[in-house]
């Protein structure tokens, strides 16, 4: 099996797993279900959940059940912040994924209560890892409650105002003065940055990995996050909105500074290559090798959608 067919198969093992853990869509709450399960639902390349698995494999995890309620609840995070982005209060998009935008079909409240709902259901669905270890039969569950609860501090965090929010209050507040480009590379590290760092780190605490490495893997997360961003930049610029699934030229549209608004198309690329050498460079260093992880995260930078 090639890479492509391998990637294929394994979004659609994310999708799967994402309906084991959807609400249902019944009693007084209906509509907001049904607009949290059309955002979470619409496709997407869900990528966080898959790093997350990979990198626990990479540290060679033993109890995959423990991961799934953190696969499913960082995808509802990811998923809520794209509601949200999308309402017009933010970037006011009409598309995402290649279809209408909450918002557009639901309505502008129930978009901003279905990104309240998916960001609270993650949490909920999260500690489902506890009745994992509750029921099962190991002799060292101490061990795993402690791994659990790490796990859920960096959810929280990278979720939360030190995190991705803190990153989009960034991209809201508009900012001209000299340190234009320190202020864009934190926006980014935490916008972005955050969650794949959150699920590449949960995945190596779940798994067992030490202090250092998961400093380790969280460096390397950082970059990717950095470099993935700034692809979209490119993409925003160069693709069109076919290729990617939402309009292109937003960021102008919004009069965004981005990285190729500052330093220009081409040195923007540059960077791309720079980051992404440094996020290689630091993954070599692991103890443990995932041949398909370090080909998700060298796609994820070069990718062209």
């Amino acid at each position: 099996m090639n890479f492509d067919q391998e990637l294929k198969q394994k979004t659609a093992e994310m999708e799967e797993l994402l309906k084991k853990f959807i609400p249902s869509e019944e009693g007084c709450q209906k509509t907001v279900v049904e607009a949290m399960n059309y955002s979470l639902m619409a496709g997407g390349k869900r990528l966080r959940p898959m790093l997350m698995s990979e990198t626990y494999q990479l540290f060679e995890g033993q109890n995959y059940a423990l991961l799934e309620p953190f696969m499913a609840a960082i995808e509802m995070i990811h998923t809520y912040s794209l509601v949200h982005d999308d309402l017009p209060a933010m970037d006011n998009d009409e598309y995402r994924r290649g279809r209408k935008t909450t918002h557009v079909v639901y309505g502008e409240a129930m978009g901003i209560l279905a990104g309240d709902g998916l960001l609270n259901f993650a949490f909920e669905t999260a500690v489902k890892a506890f009745d994992v270890i509750a029921s099962s039969e190991e002799a060292n569950k101490a061990a795993d409650y402690e791994r659990i609860s790490k796990a859920l501090r960096v959810l929280s965090l990278k979720a939360g105002i030190y995190g991705m929010i803190g990153g989009q209050v960034i991209d809201m507040e508009e900012y001209k003065g000299k340190r234009q480009l320190e202020r864009l590379n934190l926006m980014y590290q935490l916008k972005t940055g955050a969650l794949i760092e959150a699920s590449m780190m949960i995945g190596a605490i779940l798994a067992g990995a030490n202090k250092e490495e998961i400093e380790k893997i969280q460096q390397i997360a950082g970059a990717v996050g950095l470099a993935f961003q700034i692809q979209d930049d490119i993409l925003d610029v160069t693709s069109t909105q076919e290729v990617l699934g939402k309009p292109i030229h937003s960021d102008e549209k919004n009069e965004k500074t981005t990285y190729v608004t500052l330093i220009g198309l081409s040195k923007a690329k540059e960077e791309v290559v720079r980051i992404s050498n440094l996020a290689t460079t630091a993954y070599k260093t692991l103890p443990f090798q995932n041949e398909f992880l370090e080909r998700l995260i060298n796609m994820l930078i070069s990718r062209d959608k």
